[in-house]
């Protein structure tokens, strides 16, 4: 078959299952790799049967996008005839992506050792909760533990509220987008390995200094709601519309600006970072005031012309209306169904959507008659 885009040469062998692993064999599809999705026979992958379906044919969103791009057959580990089936296929593939509990893979078969025999530059990303090492290794897990284990949770939420659990797959995409990077650097090698990415260590990169910042000094990021205890006012705030605006001050430069805007520009108080923090409540309270007096149009003007940083505060029909989004492409529609586009903008050799995640098995005649399985 003939495809398109910079990383047409490569084919993955995808056996995940719900988001994260299916989510790093996306990123590759993007840009044209050639993704045989292998799903159990009859029962497929269990993001099938996740969240919202589409009306129109009732596969759910969630498996629509996180496997488009890719070709599906159907096949039972269970059996030795299609393990070998796999294996001829990992004659003529580049990567494999799975995201069985560890040793799983091993007692069909089909571990390291056997697939990297068969095909010594094969690239085997393997996604867990855990890793593949460590106490923890065998635990079973969803991005919701990584969450809260990561140190993430306890950041979130209100000051005198609970920690918070993100409302989206945060850790999954977070992991996809970890272990399709991986897999490029591992495939640039030119070195067949193993890649063990796992939801932990992935949402805890999110985490930036805080690591560090624990370690160094003993202290950790309280929780703020919206706030951020190095940059304030920072925050979300309703204005006299009942609309809410989104405020960010964390360059010191702008933050003078908003001081100025808001009426506290001539208070050595609220003159630097430091001092800022030491007036907290001060500084939230005179913003707070000041959105309160305005629509969101007058709010988001008066940014402008202080060339300060703010936003609106969108749903999802808001960002679909937004010109901005409009005008960049944003959302893209894949035979009449619409989602994100390609993560990144190439100049040259850009990702393309060619069709969303597909039924059971829709590939099957052409990939078994295509490779002799």
């Amino acid at each position: 078959m003939t495809r398109i885009g910079p990383l047409s040469d490569l084919r993955v062998l995808d056996l995940s299952t719900v988001l994260a692993g299916p989510g790093c064999a996306r990123y590759l599809g993007d840009f044209g790799a050639d993704v045989i999705k292998i799903e159990r026979r009859g029962i497929g992958d269990t993001s099938r049967n996740l969240g919202w379906r589409d009306p129109e044919d009732d596969e759910t969103f969630f498996f629509k996008n996180a496997n488009r791009n890719k070709r599906f057959i159907e096949l039972d580990l269970r059996e030795a005839d299609d393990v070998e089936r796999v294996l001829k296929l990992v004659d003529h593939s580049q990567v494999l992506v799975e995201n069985m509990r560890p040793g799983k893979l091993e007692a069909l078969g089909l571990g390291p050792d056997v697939l990297l025999a068969r095909n010594p530059t094969l690239v085997i990303v393997r996604v867990t909760a855990f890793g593949q090492t460590g106490p923890y290794r065998d635990r079973p897990g969803f991005a919701t533990l990584a969450e809260a284990m990561s140190g993430f949770a306890a950041i979130n939420g209100p000051a005198d509220g609970p920690p918070t659990l993100p409302p989206i797959a945060l850790t999954d995409e977070a992991t996809a987008l970890a272990g399709a990077f991986a897999a490029m650097v591992a495939v640039h090698s030119g070195v067949g390995q193993v890649v063990d990415v796992n939801l932990v260590e992935s949402i805890n990169q999110l985490m930036g200094p805080l690591p560090s910042l624990w370690a160094k000094t003993g202290q950790m990021q309280p929780r703020l709601g919206s706030g951020l205890p190095y940059s304030v006012p920072r925050g979300a705030y309703e204005t006299s519309d009942d609309r809410w605006i989104a405020v960010s001050t964390s360059a010191d430069s702008v933050a003078a600006r908003v001081m100025n805007m808001i009426g506290l520009g001539d208070d050595e108080r609220f003159a630097t970072v430091d001092t800022r923090m030491i007036h907290r409540e001060e500084v939230e309270e005179r913003m707070v005031a000041w959105t309160a007096e305005r629509t969101l149009e007058e709010a988001l003007d008066a940014f402008e012309k202080a060339d300060a940083a703010a936003a609106p505060i969108y749903n999802m029909k808001d960002l679909f209306d937004d010109p901005h989004a409009q005008a960049r492409g944003m959302f893209i529609e894949a035979e009449g169904h619409p989602m994100a586009g390609p993560i990144a903008r190439l100049s040259a050799t850009p990702g393309q959507v060619r069709h969303p995640g597909r039924a059971r098995g829709h590939d099957q005649d052409e990939v078994v008659k295509e490779f002799g399985l």
